[in-house]
This record gives structure tokens, sequence and C-alpha cells, in this order.
């Protein structure tokens, strides 16, 4: 089985928790119109696809609006002790994090509130795993300094006999695609698209692209699509769209790495495209869906992020001018009779950020 998740860190920052904050410049707009987030550009929609939306893709500016969270009261909180039930011997125990999407400060609390960090930022966890299911960037001030922090806890666990490990997102593919083929056209199924456009219109920050070097590039690159791990299918999307990739873990990992390596605008949009679609687990038939996945890839239960839990309970107003209810999460979500886990608690609704031991509690 693969393992490319970037595990192995290129940058060798192991600074204080200071230097993973956001930095003073991300309330910089230049030359951008103001928006709801620093550095977003979000031209009108009709001009940005005049024929329609591309196949397969919905930008989610419509279907995932993004609340202003507004100032917020920063409270500190004190470590857990530790994870619990640390073995003597094998593995630690297994922790998953839902879509981060920038936001570094609930993602810096939320992994102290669960004893994987400390009041530094340091592992502090031993044997744990931890799982990151992508959309690391986007929407949130600091996707960046999320990076940073990833790569950096990655060797730190290491060291210390435990691993944190990633997978690839949706919008790693935005943001590389964006970085690499920038206004250059491809062929959406419907009209003139770009990876520069689309990384706009979702929630693409001006402050992340200016930071973004080679080393986060090539990370990105190498994050694996799949994984199982104590039985459990580790994906990003709720799509069965990995099966188009390959019969085999590996065989989805690799088809993903090379489609990124040939480096080819049309091939690399067709990828961030499947990975976009969301949803597939909910309805009718989507415990079926899931075992279509099981089944060609094993593992007893599927985990992923993408789409928030407010939308899979229909919490939140679907209509255009519909007034959304705050959503409330309090945990993942379990359902497709039981096979589904979902992860991505809305942080960018003003929801919550999960990071959560597997297996669940409740």
């Amino acid at each position: 089985m693969t393992q490319g998740a970037g595990q192995g860190p290129e940058a060798e920052r192991t600074a204080t928790l200071r230097d993973f904050r956001v930095p003073g410049y991300v309330n910089e707009t230049g030359p951008y119109a103001p928006s709801t987030h620093p550095g977003d550009v979000v031209p009108p929609l009709d001009d940005m696809y005049p024929e329609g939306y591309p196949d397969g893709y919905t930008p989610t500016q419509r279907d995932l609006p993004v609340i202003n969270r507004g100032d917020t009261i920063q409270t500190p909180v004190e470590p857990a002790a530790g994870p619990a039930a640390q073995p003597a011997n094998g593995p630690g125990p297994l922790y998953v994090v839902g879509d981060v999407h920038g936001y570094f400060d609930e993602l810096f609390t939320a992994l102290q509130e669960q004893g994987l960090i400390d009041a530094d930022g340091h592992w502090c966890a031993g044997t744990a795993r931890l799982w990151f299911l992508g959309d690391f960037t986007d929407r949130g001030p600091d996707g960046i300094g999320v990076i940073d922090l990833v790569m950096r806890l990655s060797a730190e666990a290491a060291a210390a006999g435990g691993y944190c490990k990633a997978l690839m997102g949706n919008h790693e593919l935005l943001l590389l695609g964006a970085k690499r083929f920038g206004d250059t056209p491809v062929n959406s199924g419907a009209g003139t698209a770009t990876f520069q456009a689309a990384w706009l219109l979702n929630g693409g920050q001006k402050t992340d692209m200016d930071r973004l070097q080679d080393h986060h590039l090539q990370w990105m690159a190498r994050l694996d699509a799949v994984e199982e791990v104590d039985g459990y299918l580790l994906v990003h999307s709720d799509t069965t769209a990995y099966l188009d990739y390959g019969d085999s873990i590996e065989a989805v990992n690799d088809t993903v790495r090379e489609t990124i390596t040939r480096n080819d605008a049309d091939e690399v949009w067709d990828l961030f495209r499947k990975f976009t679609k969301r949803f597939s687990f909910r309805d009718e038939g989507g415990a079926d869906a899931v075992r279509s996945l099981l089944d060609t890839y094993g593992g007893t239960r599927i985990v992923h992020g993408h789409s928030p839990i407010p939308y899979l309970l229909g919490e939140v107003g679907s209509e255009e001018g519909e007034e959304a209810a705050g959503p409330v999460v309090e945990g993942p979500h379990v359902y497709a009779d039981g096979l589904a886990i979902a992860m991505d608690g809305g942080v960018t609704m003003a929801g919550k950020l999960l990071v959560r031991q597997l297996p669940l509690d409740n």
C-alpha cells in the first residue's frame, strides 16, 4: 500500500505557536474588491460561466455559503492528559480530522482539546495516529499555516512512534491547478473554465497564494486519495468517483499522483471535477454506494469530509433567499445504515471543526 501522504516534512519550521499564527497581512486585499474573506475575488457568476456550469461541477459559492464569523474570542484550552489507552505494543489510538479550510486557530484548539498537541503546538500524543481528510486551504484566513503545522506534526509524530498523515481533497487539487495552470482554458463540459476562476469562486485566498512555496506544492501533489486503517476506509469526498481511478487503494493513489505529475490541465480539471461531487451516500441507495467502495477497497465503514454535516442533515436553507438557521454540530454524523461517518462539521459556516478518535463513543 502506498503511503505518499507527504508524511515526511519538507520544511524546517519547529518554532513556537507564534510562527504558525495568521500573519499580519492577512487582512490586506491589495487591488482586489472587498468581499466576505480577505483576498477573495468573486466575479459575477454569469460572467465566469456564461454558458452554464461545467458538467458535474457545483460552485460552492452557491451551495456552500460562507458565513462571516466576525471577531471571535480565543479562550485558552487546557490540554488533555493525552490520548487514552496508549498501548504497550502495537499502534496507538486513531484520530481523524475533518475539513480545516484555513481555520488555523480552530484546528489548534481542537487538536489541543484531544491531547494531540501541547500549548506550544508540538506533538504530545506519543504513538497516536492522526489522519487529516483533506481541504486545508481556501475560505479561511490561514491555509498555508495549516499546511505548515500538519507537515511539522508529521515529523514530530513519527519521531514519537506515531504518525500524522493526510489525504487529498478537492481544494488541494484546486490550489495546485490555480498555481500551475492559472487562466489556461480547460475542457469543462459547459463553456470555458479555468482553475484560477474556480479557485477564486471557491474561496481562494490571495494571502495563501502569495505564501505558497515549492515544498507546499510537492507535499500536496504526493497526498494519497484513499486509505484503509483499522477497518475504516478514509476518503475526502462522499462520492463513488474514486472507482473511476482503480480497483485497489494502491491503484487509485498511483493514478491520482500520475495524473498530477503529467501536468495536463484537462486531466487535472477532470480529477478536480470528480472530487467535487457529493451526497452519494445520503439519500436512497446511499448505503449501496458506500458498499460499492467498501467491497472494492476494503474496510467495514467509510469516513469522509467534503460535505458539511448541516447539509447532510438538511439544516441549512438551500433555496436562494431562504433563511438558514445556524448550524448545530456536536460531532460526526453517522448515516447510510451506519456505514458512513461524516467529519466535515462546517467550520466555514460557523459550524465546528471536528477532531475525533475512532471508534466513536456514540
